[in-house]
């Protein structure tokens, strides 16, 4: 869906104008000046630029309709910062590609702690099925956690995130399971309480 809107958006590019030399040095001068209607028009002509400058992003960590997202959003910051200080040019390719990296980074950095809370609900589902049939019972919130050396609150958040996860997606799937892993097992299945005992 995402990247339909990107195409969509390439469309729309075609039907702009783009700014001659002359009329950018003219709404430069204005923009500086503050005003809102040659800092639109500027913005308006130099998205094409912009474009250019973050179309080496694609296949990165976002889509490249977020990307380009990021891209304006920054250029519309550069042109209300513009006060003729540095070349337009620059502050814009400064401005998208600071955005854009930040965007990548943070993308990176949330696909990691979804990696990592994967990974620990793996775990906490694994020793709560070997606890269950060593004790041939449910193991108390209590067991796990000195099972596993954390504290109950931990275990807690843990079950919660697997269990958020699942009603996310709606397919009784825990976090990181593909449908690929069908033999996984299934934190509400397996009948995991948020109860204390």
């Amino acid at each position: 869906m995402a990247e339909n809107f990107y195409e969509m958006y390439l469309e729309e590019m075609g039907g702009i104008t783009p700014l001659t030399e002359q009329e950018k040095k003219a709404l430069l001068k204005e923009t500086a000046r503050g005003d809102a209607g040659a800092r639109s028009r500027l913005v308006e002509g130099s998205l094409r630029h912009v474009l250019d400058l973050v179309s080496g992003y694609e296949g990165r960590e976002l889509p490249m309709s977020d990307i380009v997202q990021e891209a304006n959003t920054a250029l519309m910051l550069a042109a209300i910062e513009y006060d003729e200080s540095e070349p337009w040019d620059g502050l814009v390719e400064r401005r998208v590609r600071e955005a854009v990296e930040l965007a990548l980074e943070e993308q990176r950095a949330e696909a990691e702690i979804e990696e990592n809370m994967a990974a620990r609900v793996n775990v906490l589902q694994t020793v709560s099925q070997m606890m269950a049939k060593e004790l041939g019972r449910e193991a108390t919130l209590q067991e796990l956690a000195a099972k596993m050396k954390m504290t109950e609150e931990e275990i807690k958040d843990i079950m919660k995130l697997a269990l958020d996860a699942l009603t996310v997606n709606g397919e009784g799937r825990a976090l990181g399971e593909t449908e690929d892993d069908t033999d996984s097992s299934n934190p509400i299945k397996d009948g995991w309480s948020m109860e204390e005992r």
